[in-house]
C-alpha cells in the first residue's frame, strides 16, 4: 500500500493542475460517473495529501478524494500523450487544456462538497508528513486509547498516526529496536513517541522522487535495513533477518532477532 511519502509525491506532481480550468472529469468510479459533471468549467484551487489520502479541491467548493489502497496510482500526462496503463483502469480522469491527471485502480473515490470530503479523514491521527510538527502527546494518548495488539499494529494504525505503511513499519521498528510483536502497553510513552518521530523523519526524507531509502546508503540494493531482506544478514549485527505475518491484520513484517529482542 502506498505510504504517506508516496501520496505526498503524487500531490506534488498534481500541483501542475492548480489554477487550471477543468474541461471535464470522467472515469469508471460510480462517484465520478454520478458527480464528475459538477466539476466541468471549475478551477483547481488546491491539491493536498493527508496521510494516505489525496485531495483535489475546486473553486465551486467541491473536492475529489482518493485512497489508492494497494493497486492505485496517480499519473500526469499532456493532452495526446500515450497513457502508461489501460484506460479501462482509470477511476478518475481530470482533463484541463494543459494536463490530463489519471488515477488508476483506486478502490476508494469520493466527489463531494469539500467539508464532506474532509470529514472522510476526520478520524485520522496527526499526519506525520505534514509541514507542521505533530502533537506528540496526542499521538501517545491516541495509542493508549486505541490499545493496538502489537507494535506492528501501532505503527500502522492511521487513527494513531497517519502516513506509515508496511515498508516503513518494519524499518521504523528496527531503528527503534522494538520487536514487531511487542505489546504496546509495555512500551513507555517515550518509546511510542519515538516510533512516531522516527516515522516522520523517514517520511520527510523520502518526499523527494526516487526509490524509498531508510539507510542513507544509495548503493544498489542497500536502501533498506530489514524490509524485503528475509534470511539475509542484518546490516548492523549480521544476524539473520526474520519474516512473518504479524498483527491483527497480518502483514508481512521483517525484523532482526538480535537488534529487536523478542518480548
Amino acid at each position: 500500500m502506498p505510504e504517506g511519502d508516496t501520496i505526498h509525491q503524487a500531490a506534488e506532481r498534481l500541483q501542475a493542475l492548480v489554477g487550471e480550468t477543468v474541461e471535464r472529469v470522467e472515469g469508471s468510479h460510480r462517484a465520478v460517473v454520478r458527480d464528475g459533471k459538477r466539476l466541468a468549467g471549475k478551477k483547481v484551487t488546491e491539491v493536498e495529501s493527508v496521510g494516505k489520502h489525496l485531495f483535489v479541491h475546486f473553486d465551486n467548493g467541491w473536492s475529489v478524494r482518493t485512497h489508492l489502497g494497494m493497486p492505485g496510482v496517480w499519473r500526469l500526462y499532456r493532452p495526446g500523450q500515450r497513457w502508461s496503463k489501460s484506460p479501462g483502469m482509470a477511476r478518475v480522469v481530470i482533463r484541463t487544456p494543459e494536463h490530463v491527471a489519471v488515477c488508476y485502480s483506486a478502490p476508494s473515490v469520493d466527489v463531494l462538497p469539500r467539508h464532506m470530503a474532509e470529514e472522510k479523514v476526520g478520524h485520522l491521527g496527526p499526519d506525520l508528513i505534514a509541514d507542521s510538527e505533530p502533537a506528540w502527546a496526542d499521538i501517545v494518548a491516541r495509542a493508549r486509547r486505541r490499545a493496538p495488539a502489537t507494535a506492528a499494529d501501532l505503527a500502522l494504525d492511521q487513527q494513531v498516526m497517519a502516513g506509515i505503511g508496511n515498508v516503513l513499519k518494519s524499518e521504523v521498528l528496527f531503528l527503534e529496536g522494538i520487536h514487531p510483536q511487542a505489546d504496546p502497553a509495555t512500551l513507555s510513552d517515550e518509546q511510542v513517541a519515538s516510533i512516531a518521530t522516527r516515522g516522520r523523519r523517514l517520511l520527510l526524507a523520502n518526499r523527494r522522487p526516487g526509490p524509498r531509502n531508510t539507510t542513507g546508503d544509495r548503493g544498489r540494493g542497500r536502501g533498506m535495513w530489514v524490509y524485503g531482506r528475509s534470511r539475509q544478514a542484518c546490516r548492523r549485527c549480521r544476524a539473520e533477518i526474520q519474516e512473518a505475518e504479524v498483527g491483527t491484520f497480518p502483514r508481512i513484517t521483517y525484523w532482526c532477532p538480535r537488534c529487536q529482542p523478542a518480548p
